[in-house]
């Protein structure tokens, strides 16, 4: 394993943006910068051994801060989206920021996404990584409590590309962490991601209303166009889904039990993303909006393993809710093959 780090830019507030480049055995290599915590480039070998980067992503601070699809990013303190920028915890409303709409979306006007991590590499074994801090202040973007967060991104010899994050409270708050990368296994910017085949390990799914809020059913797929318990291209049915995917698909697996998620392959360069979690729900989202970025529509797919979305108001849903001595834990590993 090998691993660098220099400095990626600096912000108009002076404080210094890192980047960070690991490297493995297997021909590999991810950057990441503490700007968002934010992957940048994913660099993978094809069936014939030609490398090329297979996240979306930027070359400098400004494109990134200019752009609107929250590209590789650590997305908090609630991934997704809770209708009306608003629920109750313990007999008390909050009201949050609202940036999508009427409703909150991934983590408000500020999240996560847009904060400079604390952040230094580290290395164990066969296994080189960066670690991320931050501390999200009570009250910030409408969320109760102060949250203590910390990350791992890691890749080893086995190609195997994790994401793991931990936060502790003093006082309950919702917290739903995820990485928003963007996936096109030809290659960013080769086209659209339409031909690649998928499999989700996914017996149900939620049904969404028109500001893509979920309407607290919860359906199976079979029958449906969501139905990816077989491999089939994004493209054969997403035409019978307005706008295209952009659900949470619910994973058949007992929650916080680490277990498959999805299986994407494809067949051009032979390259498969194998994607395995803790978390219940997997959001799947095949870049319906990119036309306004430098990617064409369909350009890339996301995979957000997530708790589901709206689930602070919905009381069915797994919780998502945080209490201070409890520990929030997330982990989602990708491993990436021929």
């Amino acid at each position: 394993m090998k691993s660098e780090e220099s400095r990626f830019a600096t912000t108009a507030d002076g404080c210094a943006v890192m980047k960070y480049t690991l490297e493995s055995a297997g021909g590999m290599r991810v950057s990441a910068i503490s700007w968002g915590g934010r992957i940048t480039e994913v660099m993978v070998p094809d069936r014939k051994g030609r490398t090329a980067n297979v996240a979306l992503g930027f070359g400098s601070l400004e494109e990134y801060r200019g752009g609107r699809s929250y590209f590789g990013c650590l997305v908090g303190r609630f991934a997704n989206r809770i209708a009306a920028g608003r629920f109750s915890l313990d007999g008390i409303a909050y009201e949050l920021a609202r940036n999508d709409g009427a409703n909150h979306l991934h983590g408000g006007l500020r999240g996560f996404d847009k904060a400079v991590w604390e952040s230094w590499p580290f290395r164990s074994g066969d296994t080189a990584g960066i670690r991320w801090a931050l501390v999200s202040r009570d009250g910030e973007e409408g969320y109760p409590g102060r949250l203590q967060v910390t990350a791992e991104y890691a890749l080893n010899d086995r190609n195997e590309l994790s994401f793991e994050y931990w936060a502790v409270t003093d006082r309950p708050t919702p917290v739903n962490l995820t990485n928003h990368s963007y996936w096109n296994l030809a290659g960013a910017g080769c086209g659209d991601v339409l031909s690649h085949e998928v499999s989700l390990h996914c017996p149900f799914y939620l049904p969404s209303d028109a500001a893509l809020l979920p309407t607290g059913e919860v359906r199976p797929v079979a029958g449906t166009p969501f139905d990816f318990s077989k491999a089939k291209p994004i493209g054969r049915d997403i035409g019978s889904v307005p706008g295209g995917y952009d659900h949470c698909m619910v994973v058949g697996k007992p929650v916080d039990a680490m277990g498959p998620v999805a299986a994407v392959r494809d067949p051009g360069s032979g390259r498969v993303m194998e994607v395995s979690s803790t978390e219940p729900g997997v959001q799947f989202y095949t870049g319906n909006f990119l036309a306004s970025d430098p990617f064409p529509k369909h350009g890339g797919f996301c995979l957000e393993t997530q708790r589901f979305p709206d689930s602070p108001n919905i009381g069915h849903f797994p919780s998502c809710i945080l209490r201070p001595g409890q520990v929030y834990h997330h982990r989602t590993v990708h491993r990436f093959s021929v």
